[in-house]
């Protein structure tokens, strides 16, 4: 069933009633799940709020184009808000978002009108635990332009088996190697709205048990596209594969259609950019 937003949700109540409901929440795929398309119409972007985006992921700035994952942040607030739901059978709380794959249609103005829609497409088994799949559309008129499913794990004990994925290709030629400021996830945080306490402050982080707070997935995206470009219509893959503790020193890697943020040997994120030729 489709539901009309009057407005986009704010982030910090659904932060707080998915805490408070994560105790209670008991994981497993076979799981129910909200089936709700959460739709939000007429969307204008606030070209402030974009500005501080562009900044602290390293896009241009001043320019009339939404970056590529700018969309995400504008449907995040729906996202939380189907899994801060009773009914979302996902903990908020120590959700873990493993990846994103987004596809562009067209380039997006920033000063365009815009319809939302994000909606719960299944649940499935992980070695680790249980994933929700979350898919977000932006559609310009009748036209779909921008569309992305991310998947978030619950860890949990299963039954399933399995070793982890290894990764056997060769390292991706350095770039570039970026000092990463303490307060980066303070700045995605305000820009995004994402105010997630493991991304704050090295004292909340601890209370999850990280040494010091963490970058946003979306933001180690965000930054390495900001650096590799898109073509306009394009399909990109981030796999978001270990932390990114702040503050830190990292190094971006690609070749190709391919990038990866890394920290010494471990890579953090590895992702495909694919030109999607008419």
């Amino acid at each position: 069933m489709s539901v009309v937003l009057p407005a986009s949700p704010a982030l910090a109540p659904l932060l707080a009633r998915g805490a408070l409901l994560s105790p209670f929440k008991r994981p497993r795929p076979d799981a129910d799940f909200p089936r709700d398309r959460l739709v939000l119409r007429g969307l204008r972007i606030d070209l402030a709020r974009l500005a501080a985006y562009e900044r602290v992921c390293g896009f241009a700035t001043g320019d009339d184009a939404l970056p590529l994952t700018y969309p995400h942040v504008l449907g995040f607030p729906l996202a939380m808000r189907l899994m801060s739901d009773r009914g979302f059978p996902l903990p908020l709380l120590g959700l873990v978002h493993t990846s994103i794959e987004i596809t562009r249609w067209r380039s997006l103005t920033a000063t365009g009108e815009y319809e939302l829609a994000v909606h719960v497409s299944g649940l499935e088994p992980h070695r680790r635990g249980t994933e929700a799949s979350v898919i977000t559309e932006m559609r310009s008129g009748q036209d779909v332009v921008w569309e992305s499913r991310s998947t978030y794990l619950a860890r949990h004990r299963t039954q399933q088996k399995g070793e982890t994925p290894s990764n056997d290709r060769p390292p991706l030629p350095a770039v570039a190697e970026w000092r990463l400021a303490g307060d980066v996830g303070r700045r995605y945080g305000a820009a995004s709205g994402d105010r997630n306490p493991i991304h704050l402050h090295p004292l909340t982080a601890r209370l999850f048990g990280f040494p010091r707070a963490i970058a946003h997935g979306m933001w180690t995206a965000a930054r390495c596209l900001a650096a590799h470009g898109a073509p306009e219509r394009t399909r990109v893959q981030a796999q978001f594969r270990a932390p990114v503790l702040l503050p830190g020193t990292v190094t971006y890697a690609a070749e190709g259609g391919r990038f990866e943020l890394r920290g010494g040997e471990r890579v953090h994120v590895s992702g495909v950019v694919e030109d999607l030729v008419p």
